[in-house]
């Protein structure tokens, strides 16, 4: 029975380094395999969003883009966020003011992330933020009374900005503006105010009525005053309505007699004299 001899430490080696070229040769191109891990690593982020990444559950850094990125695979995962101003309705609710009026108010809220990274930790931002505005609209609408809702809009809407802007920055939401939409009344308010603004009217076009007639009557007694002290102004007058007269086509035209001389002709009537008149 024959025996082998075993293999020296030179050919142990040659073996080896045989069986490395093989594993390597397998494996492909070695730039190959390069330019596909970068593939993989490689993310693009837009100008409006921000990549928040994760490594092993963990926030890496700050927020990632515009542009592109990297990430190692299996280890890292990123989520998007998207820094567009959005837009949010606020449904219609009821609300009670400082003067237990019963109003139904709806109104829309602008607003934008502006950290990513704060923002990650909301799990909805929408829902979050009208759920605010919702309860600001309450409480900043209980401390006015239906006159101050009804006339200072522009007020109320800075003062629910104002309001939201603290809860918010916590999220890293930036409310950007809030704008109420409309305040609708209850019907029998709403004939109520209907009445006591045409009342309202109607005071006013009588005080303007009136005021007129005051005035006019101040003239008329300016202007008998006048007349009084200028006799030759009372003659002016009466010339002047003669003058009005004559341009209408009248067929009875009426002088007004002084009185001194209707007294002077009953006197001569009543005595049966047949002198004439004084002139």
């Amino acid at each position: 029975m024959s025996s082998e001899n075993p293999p020296s430490p030179m050919q142990r080696q040659q073996s080896s380094v045989q069986r490395q070229q093989s594993s390597v040769s397998d494996m492909g191109d070695p730039d190959d395999c390069f330019s596909m891990f970068l593939v993989f690593m490689s993310y693009i982020v837009q100008q409006y969003e921000r990549a928040v990444v994760f490594r092993l559950g963990r926030i890496r850094r700050k927020a990632q883009g515009p542009g592109l990125f990297f990430i190692l695979p299996c280890v890292d995962e990123y989520r998007c966020v998207d820094l567009r101003t959005v837009t949010c309705d606020v449904p219609p609710q009821q609300v009670l003011s400082k003067d237990s009026v019963t109003v139904t108010v709806d109104a829309v809220v602008f607003y934008r992330v502006f950290n990513a990274t704060q923002a990650v930790m909301m799990g909805n931002i929408s829902s979050s933020t009208t759920l605010l505005a919702q309860t600001t609209l309450r409480h900043v609408f209980g401390t006015k009374t239906l006159s101050e809702i009804l006339g200072n809009f522009n007020k109320i809407n800075r003062e629910m900005k104002l309001s939201m802007d603290k809860p918010s920055d916590v999220w890293g939401v930036e409310v950007e503006l809030v704008e109420l939409k409309n305040v609708r009344l209850p019907h029998d308010m709403q004939r109520s105010m209907a009445a006591e603004a045409e009342a309202g009217r109607e005071a006013r076009a009588k005080m303007v009525a009136a005021e007129g007639e005051h005035k006019a009557a101040k003239a008329l007694r300016d202007a008998s005053l006048i007349i009084e002290r200028s006799p030759a102004a009372l003659q002016l007058r009466y010339l002047q309505t003669l003058n009005t007269i004559s341009d209408k086509n009248n067929k009875t035209i009426i002088f007004p007699v002084p009185v001194d001389l209707l007294r002077v002709i009953s006197t001569q009537l009543q005595s049966g004299s047949n002198a004439a008149f004084p002139l």
